[in-house]
């Protein structure tokens, strides 16, 4: 598989958009009784999601770079694997979101919305058919009981 950009490379275009997006749409600005708690606990949340995935990687001693698939070594199915297949590209949707929340611009949510698409087409399938070539019925179960994101 051959990636374009990094994951976290996306993340910050698309972040960068966001901005710049925030910055010159003289529009779409919005604030609410509370926003600044729910940015808090969605960055905790992201910080802890992120936290268990790559640990449950480096419990596994398989790869967390997703350059480098050919080193996968373990189908990782265990804690929050139980409930997303992607927990580290949904802790950076996560970071997204935040970042949205704080630039207070309601059209962010659709940059968020682009990258769930962007990583679902560019990124994730092209690992899917990977895990399926490499560890077959066992990953194709996985998918069957595990969302792609949440």
């Amino acid at each position: 598989m051959s990636l374009k950009l990094p994951p976290v490379v996306v993340v910050f275009v698309f972040g960068l958009v966001m901005y710049v997006l925030a910055r010159f749409l003289p529009f779409g600005i919005f604030d609410f009784f509370g926003r600044t708690m729910l940015l808090k606990g969605l960055l905790v949340v992201m910080l802890l999601v992120l936290a268990t995935s790559t640990y449950k990687f480096f419990k596994a001693k398989t790869t967390v770079n997703p350059k480098d698939l050919d080193k996968t070594s373990a189908l990782v199915t265990t804690g929050i694997y139980k409930f997303t297949r992607n927990p580290m590209y949904l802790a950076m949707l996560l970071l997204l979101i935040g970042w949205g929340l704080f630039l207070s611009n309601a059209f962010n949510m659709l940059i968020a919305a682009g990258f769930v698409s962007y990583m679902n087409a560019y990124q994730i399938k092209p690992e899917e058919e990977m895990l399926t070539q490499k560890f077959g019925k066992e990953y194709t179960s996985y998918t069957k009981k595990v969302r792609r994101w949440f």
